[in-house]
C-alpha cells in the first residue's frame, strides 16, 4: 500500500468537499493545507485501524468502529490539535469548526456501539459504474456494518451524495442549515439481519 499515493488522492478528493474547504485556511499555500490535512486523516485511519482502500488505490474510506460507552475514544492529543490548528486551519477557523463539531456529532448515539464513515472518497479518474470502484467501496463498508451486525452513520453537504447513499440502503435522519450556507444532511445504514 502507497500510503503517499493515498494522501494525495484523499487530498485532491477534499479540495471537492465542501466540509474540508471551510475546514482549510483559505489563501497562500492552501494546497498544502489540504495535503496536510489528509496527511493527518489517513495517519489517524491507520492509527485506529480505520483505513478502507480499493483494489485499485483510487477509492479510500475511513470507517470508526465506535464502542458503546467509549467516550473521547478517537480523540486527538493536544499535540496533534496544535499542529492540525497550524498547518491546517488556523485559530479564526479552528473555533467556529469545533462549535459545528459538536452538532454533528450529536446526531450520532452516545449510549450504543455503530460505525461511523468520517471520510469517503473516490480519485477523479476512477468515478463511474464502469470502473466499479464506487461499488467495490459500497460493497466493503456495508458488508463490515452487515458483519458486525452495527449501525453506519454518515453525512455530507453534497446532495448528489445524499442520492447515491440512499441507492446504497441507507435512510436520511436529519437535515442540517449549516452554518456555511448550506445543508448537511445525516445519513444512517441499518444492517441487514443475520439469517439463521
Amino acid at each position: 500500500m502507497d500510503i503517499e499515493a493515498i494522501i494525495d488522492n484523499v487530498a485532491e478528493v477534499l479540495k471537492e468537499t465542501p466540509s474540508a474547504q471551510s475546514t482549510v485556511k483559505p489563501g497562500k499555500n492552501i494546497n498544502k493545507r489540504f495535503r496536510a490535512l489528509a496527511e493527518y486523516m489517513v495517519n489517524k485511519a491507520i492509527k485506529h485501524d480505520a483505513l478502507i482502500v480499493s483494489k485499485n488505490g483510487m477509492g479510500v474510506a475511513i470507517l470508526f468502529e465506535h464502542k458503546k460507552g467509549a467516550k473521547g475514544q478517537f480523540k486527538d492529543p493536544i499535540s496533534e490539535q496544535i499542529k492540525l490548528l497550524f498547518k491546517v486551519t488556523g485559530l479564526k477557523n479552528a473555533l467556529r469548526i469545533i462549535k459545528n463539531q459538536k452538532i454533528v456529532a450529536s446526531q450520532r448515539p452516545d449510549d450504543e456501539a455503530y460505525l461511523y464513515c468520517w471520510f469517503w472518497g473516490i480519485a477523479k479518474d476512477s468515478r463511474g459504474a464502469e470502473a466499479q470502484v464506487g461499488k467495490e467501496m459500497k460493497d466493503t463498508l456495508l458488508q463490515i456494518a452487515d458483519e458486525k451486525q452495527l449501525p453506519l452513520y454518515a453525512e455530507t453537504r453534497t446532495k448528489r451524495n445524499v442520492i447515491v447513499y440512499r441507492r446504497y440502503g441507507f435512510e436520511m435522519f436529519h437535515e442540517w442549515d449549516h452554518p456555511d450556507g448550506d445543508k448537511m444532511w445525516f445519513l444512517r445504514y441499518l444492517p441487514k439481519p443475520i439469517k439463521k
